[in-house]
């Protein structure tokens, strides 16, 4: 499985008809189909189309059509994600219409075609199954700690500052925590 990182934006022209297509990390999805449809207020339609993983594992899709033909966008968009194996990531097509009538099956592949448009310019990455990890330190190690995270190449951080103690929360692929953990006990 594959996903994204960063935004990709690619236009695509299909008889005089434009659709921009939004490669998306399912994080940066939430209210982006509002703002794209603000930002792009002459657009006919603005179609989407999401795979994730939720907290059991589980395959999650969804897709809307927003206005086109039942079945002729986000159902073409979303098979061309499937097919990719993508996950965690969200596609969304602004359509300017330019006169011509596509038809049904005309549409279904113009969309299908801007989201294979997009994945050819994105930089995809492997998937890796993201886990979280506590733990607690004292605030003389904070420096250590956070370089010791930095070497190991994970970036999700939180912490809490108590009273004697920093409760960390971190995530990352198994493979980063279990890297973590070793170097955090070489350095005690």
């Amino acid at each position: 499985m594959h996903t994204v990182e960063a935004h990709t934006v690619i236009t695509t022209e299909v008889n005089r008809s434009k659709f921009i297509a939004y490669l998306v990390p399912i994080a940066d999805y939430e209210g982006l189909q509002e703002k794209l449809k603000k930002e792009h207020s002459k657009a006919n339609h603005v179609v989407y189309a999401l795979r994730y993983l939720n907290e059991f594992d589980q395959v999650v899709e969804n897709s809307s059509d927003d206005g086109e033909p039942k079945g002729c966008a986000g159902v073409p968009a979303l098979n061309v994600m499937r097919g990719e194996a993508l996950i965690n990531c969200a596609v969304l097509i602004v359509r300017y219409f330019g006169g011509i009538k596509l038809g049904t099956g005309g549409m279904a592949r113009a969309y299908a075609l801007a989201v294979k448009e997009v994945l050819k310019v994105a930089d995809m990455i492997v998937y890796e199954k993201e886990v979280v990890y506590a733990f607690v330190t004292h605030y003389s190690t904070i420096d250590k700690t956070l370089y010791t995270l930095k070497q190991c190449g994970i970036v999700q951080i939180e912490r809490k500052f108590e009273t004697n103690q920093v409760d960390w929360k971190i995530r990352a692929s198994e493979e980063k925590i279990e890297q973590y953990k070793k170097e955090a006990a070489l350095k005690r």
